[in-house]
């Protein structure tokens, strides 16, 4: 656990010198709260000689000043402990937001270099849970941590010390009253951490929820299941409003612990203490009058000591409350630290290749698993040589290894066994920017980023004038979607560019991909939606304006690759057979079903 808090720790930074300063504050605070009780005690037993026979009005020179200087050094305690306390405050938040801050920021550039494999061990919701209210546990804790956890303590122990330095044998009471009173504490702590330990499981399925709902929404209203989905929703949050209120339950019992060792410390040093006054002092009559003298307790001293209870069972009660913060942040830092312990799985070499001179790609006895200790092969044995300009179709069924193929290329996953090379060198040799940066993947479900269509075209090359953003709408047929817009490049794009059809979203897509005038096109089935007229154009487009590029398309309809340089036929992981429309149709049973049953269903021909 120390090395996680140590890991998180590291996420301060600049901020550093915030939480440095925020504990030497704290240490002032508690020093002079500490020492006020003791003086203000002085200050009593001035004041009560003030208002002796002897005092005030008989030698008024030798009491007025004592009191005066007593005074002005409370006022000037109280004035420095309130600057400790403000400027303890202001550092403890600096710091403690600079954390959370860093930490954002950490966790989300962790989250970008991770690969799919590293991806897949987290769901989304739970990411979005460690990213908002995880993190905002640790801040808080954090805070009290620099802040609170200083105070506190000292708090204790310099009220405990003053006791007997200010109450001789009366500090015994809090030696006895505190263990009880630590005790009771320890138990309500320990059985509300059981509980909040269990919340953040709580909040996961809540934005699970929230999630599916928001992005699925079209099917949740289409099939008429908002019902169905504000329950599930209800009983997420019922959920969680179920352990906070047992938790809070529980954490309530400490002001009813706290208020009853008050009265009782309060109870038994004013009612020892007025014992110990009368018992041990006693009356002296003088010509003036009469006064009580002497005492093994003065009247200032006593009420020192029910402000230093008072102070020591409070300094209790904040350490409780810190307690219970810590507890729900253990919990977040290890949720937070999974994913900053994570290690990348795909990672540069020593000295990785800088240029990748053409779009070659080999596959040699290529076997992968999507986890290294899953029994099944996701592919196997696969072999294959695809020269570089080739246009390449791949075709299978649902769950025939088609797609992890592709994976494969652009290193978004490594293979298992065996190699995957492009332009003659091992994909792992490769910088990993450079060789993504000449693969394009364009997948089934696009994603356009609200902003413009100029600005998520120019995903693909950031410096791309609007001659080359057109020419490359042109070539994926998008075009026509730029010149119906009144402002052309500069039209708006909805969140997930919900303003747009499937196919208009493929076609932009495309379009993006061309920009990064890369060596190697990958079309994961990314015509689905558009017309056969519309699908057989962008083709056609890629083969004339882009000869060099090596295409490797994904698709479900025989039409979309009829006219490849080969197709391979990927069947149960392994491929099947490769070659061209022709040869397949003549002598693979697999294409031969696909090619007769899209044609007799009314397929493209």
């Amino acid at each position: 656990m120390f090395k996680k808090f140590k890991k998180i720790l590291e996420s301060v930074r600049e901020y550093k010198k915030y939480a440095i300063l925020t504990p030497i504050f704290m240490v002032g605070e508690a020093a002079l709260e500490c020492a006020m009780p003791f003086i203000m005690g002085i200050f009593v037993d001035e004041i009560k000689l003030l208002t002796s026979p002897e005092g005030f009005f008989h030698t008024t020179d030798k009491v007025t000043f004592p009191i005066f200087y007593i005074a002005l050094i409370l006022l000037v305690m109280a004035i420095l402990s309130l600057l400790c306390g403000w400027f303890g405050g202001r550092t403890a938040s600096k710091a403690s937001v600079g954390l959370a801050c860093n930490l954002r920021e950490d966790l989300y550039k962790k989250l970008n270099s991770f690969s799919f494999e590293n991806i897949d061990k987290f769901s989304t919701s739970s990411l979005v849970t460690r990213m908002t209210t995880d993190i905002n546990n640790v801040q808080m804790a954090f805070q009290m941590m620099i802040r609170i956890v200083v105070r506190a303590p000292l708090m204790l122990i310099f009220s405990a010390v003053m006791t007997f330095v200010g109450g001789g044998l009366m500090g015994f009471i809090f030696v006895g009253l505190v263990p009880i009173v630590a005790f009771g504490l320890f138990l309500i702590i320990r059985h509300a951490m059981r509980i909040f330990m269990q919340i953040f499981k709580r909040y996961d399925n809540l934005n699970q929820s929230v999630q599916e709902n928001v992005s699925g929404i079209r099917v949740v209203k289409s099939y008429v299941r908002e019902d169905y989905e504000k329950t599930k929703f209800a009983n997420a949050s019922d959920a969680i409003t179920t352990d906070f209120i047992k938790a809070e339950k529980i954490v309530a019992l400490n002001n009813p612990l706290m208020n009853t060792s008050i009265h009782l410390s309060n109870i038994l040093i004013i009612g020892l203490g007025s014992y110990l006054i009368y018992k041990t002092g006693h009356f002296e009559w003088t010509e003036k009058g009469g006064d009580f003298v002497g005492g093994a307790l003065s009247l200032g001293q006593l009420s020192a000591l029910i402000t230093y209870g008072i102070q020591i069972l409070m300094s209790l009660m904040m350490i409780s409350m810190i307690m219970v913060m810590i507890a729900m942040s253990i919990e977040s830092i290890k949720r937070i630290s999974e994913v900053l312990d994570e290690e990348p799985t795909i990672e540069n070499g020593n000295e990785p290749i800088m240029d990748v001179n053409n779009g070659e790609v080999i596959f040699d006895k290529v076997n992968f698993k999507y986890r290294k200790d899953s029994d099944r092969q996701a592919l196997s044995d696969i072999n294959l040589n695809i020269k570089s300009g080739q246009f390449v179709g791949i075709l299978g069924s649902t769950g025939s290894g088609k797609t992890s193929v592709v994976n494969l290329i652009s290193r978004l996953y490594d293979a298992t066994e065996g190699s995957v090379k492009v332009a003659g060198h091992d994909v792992r040799d490769y910088d990993l920017e450079t060789l993504r940066n000449n693969v394009a993947v364009v997948l089934q479900k696009n994603v356009l980023f609200s902003g413009t269509i100029e600005s998520n075209l120019k995903w693909g090359n950031l410096n791309a004038t609007e001659e080359e953003m057109l020419n490359a709408c042109k070539i994926a047929q998008a075009l026509e979607i730029v010149n119906a817009k009144p402002e052309g490049l500069k039209s708006r794009v909805e969140q997930g560019g919900a303003n747009f059809s499937g196919g208009q979203k493929q076609r932009l897509c495309i379009a993006r991909a061309i920009l990064k005038q890369p060596k190697i096109m990958i079309l994961d089935d990314s015509t689905s939606a558009v017309d056969t007229k519309t699908d057989r154009l962008i083709r056609k487009g890629l083969k004339e304006d882009l000869p060099e590029m090596t295409k490797i398309v994904i698709a479900q309809r025989i039409s979309s690759i009829e006219d490849a340089d080969q197709i391979i036929i990927m069947d149960n992981g392994r491929v099947n057979a490769v070659g061209t429309h022709e040869e397949l149709l003549k002598n693979n049973q697999i294409y031969q079903e696909v090619y007769y049953t899209q044609n007799r269903v009314g397929g493209d021909e």
